[in-house]
């Protein structure tokens, strides 16, 4: 199936590790051009040569949090590939711990990195974006329930889902799509991390109806396919991407 891919270009942020990695791979893979951002200089240069080099993939240093972030890279999107079609808005989990160890500052820092950040990127993305663009957020499964454990997130991703939906919405009539991605029990780091927070692997898998983690390919495939074309029809949706974990409708 051609997911009509080739030469659109999409932001990835986050994508040189974990989720936006994978979707950055599967985009590149379909023919896209990716503008990556990340932190760290090494890990962008890495992200970079893996993605296919300059003529497809570019890494810019940029934190979400960072106000100017948005202006950086549309403009790189727009120096190195000539356009902007999408972006898939990915940023590293928030601090874990319950509600009374989390003090001031770790919540203003999660704020603005995983909340304000995310919007000011998404805002800004709309204001290019004509026919066909797509908006994606990858958000948690705390979008429907808490997580013990992870009182930012719990807080934060609803509301940055409340928000993809009011964008979708929004954008809809001039025919630029919003969606959330909402994984879970994907093996990352991040999952790893979590696991020694919620539980061990074995007890982990044995709540999944597959019986084992997913892999981050199989979430760059789900990614690049609402990102596409080919989901021309998807917008306002939560899209789950958890092995059946998540029982209810």
């Amino acid at each position: 199936m051609d997911l009509g891919l080739k030469d659109r270009v999409y932001i990835v942020t986050g994508g040189t590790r974990g989720l936006g990695l994978a979707a950055a791979r599967e985009l590149t893979a379909g023919g896209a051009k990716v503008v990556v951002s990340g932190r760290s200089t090494h890990s962008l240069a890495a992200a970079e040569a893996e993605l296919g080099g300059p003529g497809q993939a570019v890494g810019v240093v940029a934190d979400n949090a960072d106000p100017g972030t948005p202006d950086r890279l549309i403009a790189s999107a727009h120096g190195a590939f000539k356009g902007l079609d999408g972006v898939l808005i990915s940023v590293g989990g928030p601090p874990t711990g319950p509600t009374d160890a989390i003090d001031d500052d770790q919540w203003r820092a999660a704020f603005e990195s995983g909340f304000l950040g995310a919007v000011r990127l998404s805002r800004a993305v709309a204001a290019q974006l004509g026919e066909g663009g797509v908006i994606g957020f990858v958000l948690s499964t705390s979008v429907y329930e808490p997580i013990p454990g992870l009182a930012t997130s719990n807080a934060l991703r609803p509301a940055l889902a409340g928000y993809a939906k009011t964008l979708a919405g929004e954008l809809g009539p001039r025919g630029v799509r919003v969606l959330g991605l909402v994984p879970a029990h994907i093996g990352t780091d991040r999952a790893l991390e979590l696991q020694s927070i919620t539980g061990d692997a074995d007890r982990t898998a044995a709540g999944i109806p597959l019986r084992r983690l997913g892999t981050p390919e199989e979430f760059g495939r789900t990614a690049a396919f609402l990102l596409s074309p080919a989901a021309s029809y998807v917008t306002g949706s939560m899209m789950t991407v958890d092995g059946g974990t998540r029982v209810s409708f």
